[in-house]
């Protein structure tokens, strides 16, 4: 009787042990992001910090220059491409195993009140179809609702959760409203008394 009490107790550990392990291998986190001058990726850096995620930087095949982020010049590289809605500047294909995770953050600054077209190319590039999508940005005045709300439109297969603007906020506020696996940041209080066109201003985060 004795033995046949351990046999089921061993038998029910590895039961747990396997269903464990393809929990954590279901759980895994991928933080990607676009950044132009930084502010992007240091907020990346913090946000994979906290979430125990593997961090990817999205990079364009050919890097953009000042003169190419110069939003006063329509005839710049940044202006032609968000002024086409069609445009998909190439990026370096160097992510090769996006099917190991579930749970994507996916980071960008805000363009013309939009995600950069780059963007774009990296969710038609890869399948993100049925995974879970948290965007976060950076920006100088506008906010992350008509990006995102263009991201949902444009890949309605896509598990998207609600965007978040990371301006001015710190590690300890990811740390306090990080719940269940899910970044749930509030925009900032302070926000730049500025009034801006943001259907013309870019920010090179």
């Amino acid at each position: 009787m004795k033995r046949i009490v351990l046999f089921m107790v061993m038998v029910s550990m590895v039961c747990i042990a396997s269903y464990a392990q393809k929990a954590a291998e279901g759980t895994k986190v991928l933080v990607a992001y676009f950044s132009a001058t930084g502010n992007t990726e240091k907020a990346a850096q913090q946000v994979a910090s906290i979430v125990s995620g593997d961090l990817h930087k999205i990079q364009p095949e050919k890097s953009y220059t000042s003169a190419d982020l110069n939003w006063r010049d329509k005839s710049s590289r940044s202006s032609v491409e968000m002024d086409d809605p069609t445009s998909r500047p190439a990026i370096i294909d160097d992510l090769k195993n996006l099917a190991e995770y579930d749970t994507v953050y996916l980071g960008f600054p805000i363009w013309w009140n939009q995600a950069p077209r780059l963007i774009n190319t990296f969710l038609e590039k890869y399948n993100l179809s049925g995974k879970t999508v948290i965007p976060f940005a950076t920006s100088g005045s506008s906010s992350i609702s008509n990006a995102e709300s263009e991201l949902r439109k444009a890949y309605p297969d896509v598990n998207w959760q609600k965007g978040k603007l990371m301006n001015g906020v710190t590690e300890e506020d990811i740390k306090a409203e990080f719940k269940h696996g899910i970044l749930t940041l509030t925009i900032p209080k302070v926000q730049p008394q500025k009034e801006v066109d943001t259907t013309k201003y870019i920010e090179i985060e």
